[in-house]
Order: C-alpha cells, then structure tokens, then sequence
C-alpha cells in the first residue's frame, strides 16, 4: 500500500471525528498532519527493512515477471472510501452556497434530473441551474484537488484506483 492510500484509508477511518472550528485548525492542518504523519511511518519502516541483494540477474528476472491485473489489486473499500471523502468535501462547502443554488446542483447533478425540470421547480431558468450546477462542482474540484495535493495524488490517480 502507497502513502497516498494510507492517508485516504486514515482521513475516511477518522473524518467523523474532524470538526471545523477555529481552536482546532482547518481542514488542511489536519490533512497536513495525518499526510506527515503517514509519510513519517513510511520512512520508519523503510529504514528497518534490511537492503535488497541479487543484483542485475535479480532484476532481470523481475523484469521477466509479467505484471498483474491492477484491478484486482485495488481492495474493494477504495470507491467506499472515496465516496466518504467526496461526501465529507460536499459538506465542506455546503455553507459557501445559497439553499436554492445548492438545491439546483443536487438535483440536477446527484439526482440526475433535467435543468428545465430543475428550474420549473425551484423558480428559475434553465441557464441558472446549469451556471449553479457548474459552480458547486468547481468548487468541489478545488477542495478535492487541495485535498489530493497535500497527499501528493493527482485525480486521475483517484479516478483510477
């Protein structure tokens, strides 16, 4: 297991427990501090393992070795995880929108409904529920790439895994 999936596997197993507030720091801080902490252990265990002997022939024999299928690799939990990451960063921003731009984006982005019926409902154009839709999920990006950051993932990585 990579850095990066020790720190996804850490930031789901305690996000119940991460609060927002002033006293305790931000959303950052705390991923700074687990993403450390991870990359601390890491180099600890590296350290204990002794060093590798076998030379060329070794590794020539590595090479003959055919790679295995990275879908089975991956464990089963990983979209479980991302998915309590996803919704931990949607209730993250929820606070920066208003009830009805956020309705919009619900409705038309989770629940798959079409913009008209969106906007009929809700009291607005089309255009606006589209615009709604198109700000949340920037701002989703931008939280979830600062997450990914500070990990030192990218999102095509989460994306594949």
């Amino acid at each position: 297991m990579d850095i990066c999936q020790e720190v996804f596997r850490a930031v789901a197993g305690n996000i119940d427990g991460f609060r927002r507030d002033e006293a305790s720091g931000t959303f950052r801080g705390w991923l700074r501090t687990i993403t450390r902490s991870k990359i601390a252990d890491h180099v600890r265990r590296q350290n204990r393992q002794p060093a590798a002997i076998g030379g060329s022939d070794a590794h020539e024999q590595f090479l003959a070795i055919p790679d295995s299928d990275a879908s089975s690799s991956v464990p089963e939990s990983s979209d479980q995880e991302k998915a309590i990451i996803v919704k931990r960063s949607l209730d993250l921003i929820r606070p920066e929108f208003e009830d009805r731009t956020w309705q919009a984006f619900w409705r038309a982005t989770v629940e798959g409904q079409r913009s008209g019926v969106v906007a009929e409902a809700l009291e607005m154009k089309p255009g606006a529920v589209r615009q709604a839709k198109s700000r949340v999920l920037r701002r989703l990006r931008e939280e979830l790439h600062e997450l990914l950051e500070l990990e030192g993932c990218s999102l095509e990585e989460v994306r594949g895994s």
